[in-house]
Order: structure tokens, then sequence, then C-alpha cells
């Protein structure tokens, strides 16, 4: 049960309307985050401006639903983790990609370096020695990467604290992220 009520599509008004149509057009549903984010048009209106910019970024859309996986998997997030499965499904990643990913492993070397550098952030609160930077740098990505990286994790970490905070229903298939913040 919602602890922080989503807004009915039908029933919304003003800039909460124009948001929702917005993202109805886009995806042809509303889903619940977004009817619940809505509560303040200026959360949703932000969070879809900076979602929106990261798509046109350097990361690939798999590496972005793995890193978002890894993130809802440490913080056991099971609206993420059903959200970002029925995403990265979308993005190509297969089912042991997404499996995997929830875990924060990856059977390719340059996104395990991704993914054990998001489980180190969201583990460490952000303070990680230069090891770990260095560790993702070895693998190939740049700095613009590494930001974007640092980016999505922090996105996810506001979804994740979120649907937490806000009890909010899952509207994908149900993907349980408990038990993988200790299975890694």
């Amino acid at each position: 049960m919602p602890r922080i009520q989503p807004v009915d599509p039908a029933a919304a008004t003003d800039e909460a309307k124009k948001l929702l149509d917005g993202v109805n057009t886009a995806l042809g549903v509303v889903p619940n985050i977004f009817a619940t984010m809505v509560q303040s048009p200026k959360v949703l209106e932000g969070f879809l401006a900076l979602n929106g910019a990261l798509g046109q970024g350097l990361l690939s859309a798999g590496l972005r639903e793995q890193i978002a996986l890894t993130v809802a998997g440490a913080n056991e997030c099971d609206y993420c983790a059903s959200a970002h499965t029925a995403i990265g499904r979308g993005a190509g990643l297969s089912a042991d990609e997404l499996s995997g990913s929830l875990q924060g492993q990856s059977a390719d070397s340059r996104t395990q370096a991704a993914l054990s550098f998001a489980r180190k952030v969201v583990a460490q609160r952000g303070r990680i020695d230069d090891i770990e930077l260095h560790a993702l740098r070895n693998a190939g990505y740049s700095d613009g990467e590494v930001v974007e990286i640092v980016t999505h994790i922090g996105v996810n970490l506001f979804t994740n604290y979120f649907n937490h905070i806000a009890g909010t229903d899952i509207d994908f298939p149900v993907v349980q992220a408990s038990g993988a913040a200790n299975a890694a």
C-alpha cells in the first residue's frame, strides 16, 4: 500500500497533467513512480530532464540498465529491480545479464568494472579510494563516462529511496531485489 498516493493521471491538472500526458505519450503508460513523483511537478520535471539528458550520453542503454539493477540490488529496491528488468529486457539484455546485474555481476570484464564500482559507491556512500577509480579507468572508461556512471548511481539512489519511502506499488512484472545486497 502506498504511503504517498500517486496522482490519478485522469484527474491531474495543470503542470501535473502536462507532465503525465508527456510520460504517457512517450511510454504508452504512466508508471506509478511518475504518478507519485508528480505530487511535486518540479520533482518529476527535474527527474525526466536529467534522465532524458543521460539517455543521450556516453553510456549504452544496456549499461545504464545494468547500473540501475546493481544499485537496486544493493538497496533491495523491488520496484526498481522490476522496472529496470523490464526496461533492460527492452534494451537487449539477456536473462543472465539482468539477474547478474542485480547481483552486481557481469561476464564482460569492462561491464564488471562499472558494476563493481557502482556497488562500492553505494556500500561506501561515495567514499571510494583512488584504487577503485583507477580500476574503472583501467577498464577503459573515460572521465566523461566515469562522471555519467556516478550520475546514474545517484539517480538510481534517488529512485530507490523514493520508492522505499513512498511505498510505490509495483506496476511491472515483479522482480525481487531482496537478498541481492548480500549475494555479491
